[in-house]
C-alpha cells in the first residue's frame, strides 16, 4: 500500500541528462530476489510436469502435450523479460513522479524512500506479448486455432478484456480514480467476453442436491450472462482489496495460478470430451504466461519491496483469472480457489458500503521500535490475522496469508471432489 507523492508541474520533471549523483542513486533498485523466485518456480514446475508426463502420460495426446510444452518455453521467456524490463520501467516511472512511500515502514529509512509505483504495467505488457506469441506458435502447430474457430474468437476476446483492464488499471494508478468508479470499470472491460461467449449457460448441480432440485443440470439462460459479469467485477476487485503488504498481491496470484494449472491438467487427463479438453488447454495458455510474468514481478515486490505493483496489476491479474474461469467452464471451481478473497470481501462489506467508517488505507499499524505490525480495527483479513495470531513482521504476515491461500486451494480440490462426485 502506498501514499502518492506526485508533482504536477512538468518543468520539475527530472531529466536523465540533469541527474545529479545523489538523484542517480535514488533511482537505483535493490537487487531482485531471483534466488527465491527461481526456487519457487522450480518447485511449482515439479507437480505440473508430474501430471503432464507421469500421472496422465497416456491420457494426454502427444500433439496436446507438445503445444503445452511450447507454451511453457515461451512463458519462461516472459519471466526473463519481466525481470529485465521492470528496473528500466521503474526508473522512468519514478522520474515521472509515479512513486509512493511504504506506510508499513513509517519511522524507518525505508519508509522515507520513494518507491516506484504501477510496475504492473510491465507485467501486463509482457503477458500480452507472450500470450499472442503462444497463440501464433500453437497456430503454427495447427492445433485448436484455425481461422474460423470459435475457440480463437474467445481467445482474442479474452486478450481484449485483459488489455482493456490493464489500460483502465494504469489510468487508475495515474489519475487515482474514486472507489465507486473502480467498481464500474470492469463492467466495460467484460463486454468483449460476454459478446464472444459461445459456451453453455447451465450449471451442474452437486450430486447431494440433485434430489432437491430434481435435475442434475440447470440451465440459467440470461442469468448466466449476468453471473459472468458479476464474476469479472468480483475477481478484478477482490485481489485489489486483499492487499496492503509487500508481496501479497502477486503472491496470491501465483498460488491461485498454480492451483488452476494443476486443475486444468487433472481435467484434461480425466476427460474424454475433446471440447472439454480444449477449454482447459485455453486456460493453460493464459495461466502459464500470467504465472511466469508474475514471478518476475515478485522478485522485486517480495519483502522488502523495491517497487509497487499498483492497481494495474491487481486488475489485470483478476481479469486474467476471471476469463479462464468463464471460458474454461470452471467458474464455480474458480470461486472456491478465491475462498480467502471471498471471505475478505464479505468481512469488508460493512466498510466498503459505508455502514462502518472506512479509512483510505486499511493497513495495520507499524511499530518502529519492534519492527512488528499491530492489527487495527479495520475489517479485512490482514488485520484479522494480526488480531487472531498476534503481532508479527510484515514478511511473516504475508507468508501466513499465502499459506492460508494455498490451504484454501487444497481444500477446494477436496470439496470439489465431494460435491461433483
Amino acid at each position: 500500500m502506498v501514499v502518492r507523492r506526485r508533482q504536477s508541474i512538468p518543468d520539475q520533471t527530472v531529466r536523465s541528462s540533469e541527474l545529479t549523483p545523489e538523484k542517480e542513486e535514488e533511482l537505483s533498485l535493490a537487487a531482485p530476489k531471483l534466488g527465491l523466485v527461481l526456487s519457487i518456480l522450480a518447485m511449482l514446475l515439479v507437480p505440473f510436469f508430474y501430471f503432464l508426463f507421469v500421472r496422465y502420460r497416456m491420457e494426454i495426446e502427444i500433439h496436446l502435450r507438445l503445444s503445452i510444452l511450447v507454451c511453457v518455453a515461451i512463458s519462461l521467456c516472459g519471466f526473463v523479460a519481466s525481470a529485465l524490463l521492470i528496473p528500466v520501467a521503474a526508473r522512468y516511472l519514478l522520474r515521472r513522479n509515479l512513486f509512493g512511500h511504504d506506510l508499513n515502514k513509517n519511522g524507518t529509512p525505508q519508509g522515507a524512500t520513494k518507491v516506484p509505483e504501477a510496475l504492473g504495467i510491465v507485467t501486463g505488457i509482457v503477458f500480452l506479448v507472450v500470450a499472442v506469441s503462444v497463440q501464433l506458435a500453437v497456430s503454427f502447430l495447427q492445433y485448436n486455432l484455425t481461422a474460423d474457430s470459435d475457440w480463437l474468437v474467445e481467445y482474442n476476446a479474452a486478450l481484449a478484456c485483459i488489455c482493456f483492464m490493464i489500460l483502465l488499471g494504469f489510468v487508475d494508478d495515474v489519475l487515482d480514480v474514486p472507489w465507486s468508479v473502480k467498481l464500474v470499470l470492469p463492467l466495460f472491460a467484460a463486454l468483449p467476453l460476454v459478446m464472444a461467449y459461445a459456451g453453455h449457460t447451465s450449471i451442474i448441480i452437486p450430486k447431494h442436491l440433485v434430489p432437491f432440485v430434481g435435475q442434475s443440470v440447470l440451465d440459467l439462460g440470461w442469468i448466466y450472462n449476468v453471473y459472468m459479469i458479476m464474476l469479472v467485477v468480483f475477481c478484478t476487485n477482490s485481489i485489489n482489496i486483499h492487499a496492503g503488504i509487500n508481496g501479497l498481491e502477486v503472491g496470491q496470484t501465483v498460488v491461485i495460478s498454480v492451483a488452476i494449472l494443476i486443475f486444468n491438467l487433472i481435467q484434461i487427463g480425466a476427460s474424454t470430451d475433446p471440447d472439454y479438453k480444449k477449454a482447459h488447454v485455453f486456460s493453460i495458455y493464459i495461466m502459464l504466461p500470467l504465472l511466469t510474468a508474475s514471478l518476475g514481478l515478485l522478485a522485486f515486490n517480495w519483502y522488502p519491496s523495491s517497487i509497487f505493483v499498483g492497481d494495474t496489476y491487481t486488475y489485470f491479474a483478476g481479469m486474467a483469472m476471471a476469463v479462464v474461469g468463464i471460458l474454461g467452464h470452471f467458474s464455480e471451481t474458480l470461486l472456491l480457489f478465491f475462498l480467502p478473497q471471498v471471505l475478505n470481501f464479505l468481512y469488508s462489506c460493512p466498510q466498503l458500503f459505508g455502514i462502518v467508517p472506512c479509512p483510505r488505507h486499511r493497513l495495520p499499524r507499524f511499530d518502529p521500535q519492534t519492527g512488528l505490525l499491530i492489527g487495527t480495527s479495520d475489517m479485512n483479513l490482514v488485520n484479522l490475522f494480526l488480531r487472531l495470531f498476534g503481532q508479527c513482521t510484515e514478511k511473516s504476515l504475508c507468508i501466513r496469508l499465502l499459506i492460508f491461500q494455498a490451504f484454501s486451494c487444497l481444500l477446494c480440490f477436496g470439496l470439489r471432489s465431494i460435491l461433483a462426485g
